[in-house]
């Protein structure tokens, strides 16, 4: 199919509003099925359901209706995803990361690159794929799952076919970390207690939802740990953005650098100001939940919206090497990550 060009010649509210409201109805309709204990118990946070059932109707109903919907849909996948990011910030404090310690700090930062380096690794030399696909797929594997493949998009500017299939590797390979984690715990009872666990499980793990499901089916102990040290590594989005989009400056062509301005994506440190601001406990609490609560709206649309705009013709032209790249990464995250959290648990106890 190819791809939708954008009406230009009328940024009225109208231009707006039919794709916003088409992407506040289904992230309406994702938070409708995250409720549904049987969908919440899989782990399929809205982010998630909002991304699929973006695409089904960006693959059905869509293709007839985006002449009137397409200016909507940009505006929420693109200025909604930053509001979003910035927003994200009031689900974190400081004090969480006094409560994992210096190891738990140590072991993030450890597997963040370690799994990213990886990444970038794997996707352009053993895999040969580009490097946006491989910094995306490396984002979601190594920092947050879906919300930091989204952030990564605007920084590496990437097309929508390469965020789905990134997405795509966080809900295939997050969804069997669900069961997998509680089913290994047994076997390493003599090496990790419950709360070192959980930190393992928060350290290389991909979504919160997912951790979140998979620390609760062991103890709450775990489930607690494991939801600070995602926390903790969540954090890290905001310097890891910075530090790409350094990056991505310093690879650009020579003659592309010498016009351009430096990339600072801003919405990386606005989202690091309000973390900082939620941990002075200023607001009440009803106010920060509101807060998260529409947060996680926005973020919803603008999951919804990149669905809206993914063909799964672009997602068969990606191929089985991206889906391969993402299974070493899993693979990884589990074993390796293990041994990082083993070894600096040994060498700080």
């Amino acid at each position: 199919m190819a791809t939708l060009s954008i009406p230009t010649h009328r940024h009225t509210l109208w231009h707006f509003l039919p794709g916003l409201a088409l992407a506040g109805a289904i992230t309406a309709l994702a938070l409708w099925l995250g409720n549904i204990p049987s969908v919440a118990g899989l782990g399929l946070g809205a982010l998630t359901l909002a991304i699929l059932c973006g695409m089904v109707i960006g693959n059905t109903l869509y293709p007839k209706i985006w002449q009137h919907c397409d200016g909507g849909v940009l505006f929420a996948k693109q200025h909604l995803l930053r509001l979003g990011i910035i927003l994200y910030g009031f689900r974190l404090t400081f004090s969480q990361i006094a409560d994992v310690g210096a190891s738990g700090v140590i072991i993030d930062v450890l597997t963040l690159t370690s799994t990213f380096a990886l990444a970038c690794w794997l996707g352009q030399k053993v895999f040969g794929l580009d490097k946006q696909t491989s910094w995306l797929i490396g984002a979601g594997s190594s920092i947050c799952g879906a919300a930091a493949i989204l952030a990564t998009e605007p920084v590496v500017k990437a097309e929508a076919s390469k965020v789905t299939v990134a997405v795509a590797t966080v809900v295939i390979f997050g969804t069997l970390a669900i069961f997998i984690y509680p089913m290994i715990y047994p076997y390493v009872t003599q090496w990790f207690t419950p709360e070192t666990f959980g930190i393992y499980t928060g350290s290389t793990m991909h979504e919160v939802a997912q951790v979140v499901a998979a620390g609760h089916a062991i103890s709450p102990e775990t489930e607690n740990a494991a939801v600070i040290a995602k926390m903790l590594r969540v954090m890290m989005l905001a310097p890891f953005l910075i530090f790409l989009a350094a990056r991505v400056k310093q690879l650009a062509p020579a003659g592309q650098a010498q016009k351009s301005k430096i990339t600072i994506p801003w919405f990386a440190v606005l989202f690091i100001v309000v973390a900082m601001f939620n941990s002075l406990h200023l607001l009440p609490e009803w106010a920060v939940n509101a807060l998260i609560t529409l947060d996680t709206f926005l973020l919803a649309m603008a999951m919804a919206a990149l669905g809206l705009t993914t063909h799964f013709s672009a997602l068969k032209k990606a191929g089985v090497r991206p889906l391969l790249m993402a299974l070493v990464l899993f693979i990884w995250l589990i074993v390796g990550g293990g041994a990082i959290n083993l070894g600096i648990h040994h060498l700080m106890a």
